[in-house]
């Protein structure tokens, strides 16, 4: 199973490069150093550094808290880091310090896999998440891609009896890494600061997915009491689609101010407090509108894509309102649930009129705001664990 599928990944190759050209024109980002991609460096290396693979924006984030770590435990400590987006690759730089590296993830080729790990020769490498190829459903070749791993670290106990189902040994569980990222600070109290003096509460359709603004703007339509009580922020989750988002706002008519408008720091004496609808169209600014935000409406779980991270909106004082589809963090969402820093509802026509009551309600927007503090402290420690497996092979 190996041998056929190392060739149909070799097969692919003509199909990826297109198409990532065809993405690289709306993103330039996934057009530049796309000989990492085959496994071609033009990045000097040192043997010995460590391999962390996060392939995307939350994987990135989620791995911040875990890098120092490390960094203060073993000084001197070099890095590779990989990453299959744009977006990942672009927090990553958040990550570098001199000496390090970043640069794509090698397609699963046999050559260019080997290629990798002959230019950089870690001395460990560690993926986050299921970020193992071949893909886990195909358990024929999950056994042997994952008996080639030193370890299998699970995030909950559901997930280590997903893997043991396959036939694969977990060594320890170690809770979600997501609970010990650390909101920025000053991002933080400057939203907080907003929330406070804002005359009108704020509703967040927070890191939203395309229909979900689109259906949020129907209702607003239908419901104009919503617009007058509330102001209404829009942060969509792919900076490409921003216009878009754009657009669909001013068919509808609503009055409407960007991020983008204001200055490099969010200021308080360029918002206009009559505006309709915000856009969010900025990036890395999350902790500033989940501070200024009363309540926000979970993106990504409106439709089926799984939803996006809620633990970030709880640690920032927001309590969180998600709809059916939050597949992604599932453990995450049902602690929620169990702590009341969220609450489920079936479809956005009923996450606006619950978003808008609790809105209007500011002692329960503050014990919801309570609730969802305790809940993102409650549940860390998974660097901490990590950090202690990890020293052995490092």
């Amino acid at each position: 199973m190996l041998f056929f599928y190392g060739w149909l990944t070799r097969l692919l190759t003509p199909v990826l490069l297109l198409k990532l050209y065809v993405r690289s024109r709306k993103e330039p980002l996934y057009g530049v150093s796309v000989s990492e991609r085959l496994g071609y460096y033009a990045i000097p290396a040192t043997a010995g550094s460590v391999w962390i693979h996060a392939v995307s924006l939350g994987e990135t984030r989620a791995i911040q808290t875990l890098v120092v770590a490390i960094r203060k435990a073993r000084p001197g400590v070099k890095f590779v880091f990989t990453h299959g987006t744009a977006t990942g690759r672009e927090q990553g730089l958040s990550l570098l310090q001199e000496g390090d590296v970043q640069v794509w993830q090698p397609w699963d080729t046999p050559e260019m896999v080997a290629r990798f790990l002959r230019h950089f020769q870690p001395r460990a490498g560690f993926l986050v998440d299921t970020e193992v190829w071949p893909v886990m459903q195909w358990s024929a070749l999950a056994r042997p891609a994952f008996s080639q791993l030193h370890a299998v670290w699970a995030q909950s106990e559901q997930d280590a009896k997903r893997f043991q189902a396959l036939g694969i040994t977990v060594q320890a569980v170690m809770g979600n890494l997501k609970f010990d990222a650390v909101p920025d600070g000053q991002q933080l109290q400057q939203g907080l600061a907003w929330r406070k003096a804002m005359p009108r509460p704020v509703v967040l359709l927070a890191i939203s997915r395309e229909g979900e603004e689109a259906a949020l703007l129907e209702l607003l339509a239908q419901q104009p009491a919503y617009l007058q009580d509330v102001q209404w922020w829009l942060v969509p989750r792919h900076p490409q689609r921003f216009e878009q988002v754009t657009a669909l706002v001013n068919a509808k008519g609503f009055s409407l101010q960007k991020r983008s408008d204001w200055n490099d720091l969010p200021d308080f004496n360029q918002w206009r407090g009559d505006t309709q609808v915000v856009l969010g169209d900025s990036m890395g600014e999350m902790p500033f509108y989940f501070g200024a935000a009363s309540v926000c409406l979970l993106g990504g779980s409106f439709e089926p894509l799984g939803g996006q991270n809620l633990i970030e909106a709880c640690a920032c004082a927001c309590p969180v309102v998600m709809g059916p589809h939050t597949f992604n963090f599932a453990q995450a969402a049902q602690l929620a649930l169990q702590d009341g820093a969220a609450v489920r509802v079936q479809d956005m026509a009923q996450a606006v009129g619950t978003a808008y009551q609790l809105a209007m309600n500011p002692e329960a927007c503050q014990r919801k705001s309570a609730l969802a503090t305790e809940f993102a402290a409650r549940h860390q420690g998974a660097v901490a664990r990590c950090l202690q497996l990890m020293q052995a092979l490092i």
